[in-house]
């Protein structure tokens, strides 16, 4: 294993179009089933979880620095890719963040892997900040929820964006996106789980969430659509007792899917 060090020193090159391509493009993305990947702890995790690395890309001064020298080292010693090597004004073109550490790595997309029917699931509807997905993944992976189902009005989960904020989610959980949701919680036997404030809503902690569940969850201010809400087994409500009226959809989504890890490991 080695890595390949290559200068680049022209914004025309084809490959440093390409890859400022998959930093703005979620049409680039779903395309050349790639993203990026910014800074040395995504980059970390990304190889922890085995995922693909194609390429990487390092600002030439960014090899003095202690920690991106140490990752080097490992990547020499697992990696047999390309790493190419760019003036740190045409790495801050091709990094989707306004004060880049120094390396980037392009990751393929995975396949999705089959679902078992036994397994929780969460459900997004039209969930279109990244910010907000990313932290919806990440509590789904800390809390052991895998499979994720994201409909049509979503953000790409692959965009950078996103996968900073879903720090590492990304690599242990099954996405599945463009997904028609309704169809799907009509025709699945597990609970449908759906936060609500209506009058007919009932407090999270009275539910039995032992067996495997779907939480859906949507787009902050719009909430749930009403066509998913019907579908709903159960319409939940999160007690508080402060003068707050909600919790914005990561939180929510977060204080849910951790009831249910209380209520298995008791």
């Amino acid at each position: 294993m080695a890595l390949r060090y290559r200068e680049i020193s022209s914004r025309d090159n084809p490959r440093l179009k390409a890859l400022r391509a998959l930093a703005e493009d979620a049409r680039a993305r779903r395309r050349e089933q790639a993203s990026l990947i910014d800074g040395v702890h995504l980059l970390e995790a990304a190889l922890d979880a085995g995922w693909p690395v194609r390429q990487l890309m390092l600002a030439a001064e960014a090899r003095e620095k202690a920690e991106i020298a140490t990752l080097l080292e490992r990547l020499s010693r697992e990696l047999d890719v390309d790493c190419l090597v760019l003036p740190g004004s045409l790495f801050k073109l091709v990094s989707p963040v306004a004060t880049p550490v120094g390396i980037l790595a392009e990751i393929a997309l995975p396949p999705v892997m089959p679902a078992t029917g036994t397994e929780d699931v969460l459900a997004l509807a039209g969930v279109q900040d990244a910010g907000n997905l990313g932290s919806l993944l990440r509590s789904a992976a800390a809390a052991g929820v895998k499979r994720i189902w994201l409909d049509k009005g979503c953000v790409d989960p692959w965009s950078p964006k996103a996968l900073r904020a879903g720090m590492g989610a990304q690599f242990v959980l099954a996405l599945e996106d463009d997904c028609l949701l309704d169809s799907r919680l009509r025709e699945d036997a597990r609970s449908v789980r759906v936060t609500s404030l209506g009058a007919d809503s009932v407090s999270l902690f009275s539910l039995d969430l032992r067996a495997a569940q779907i939480w859906v969850f949507g787009a902050e201010g719009r909430g749930v659509p009403a066509e998913l809400i019907a579908l709903a087994d159960s319409r939940v409500r999160i007690p508080m007792p402060g003068k707050v009226e909600s919790l914005n959809v990561a939180a929510a989504a977060a204080v849910c899917l951790f009831e249910q890890v209380r209520q298995r490991e008791c």
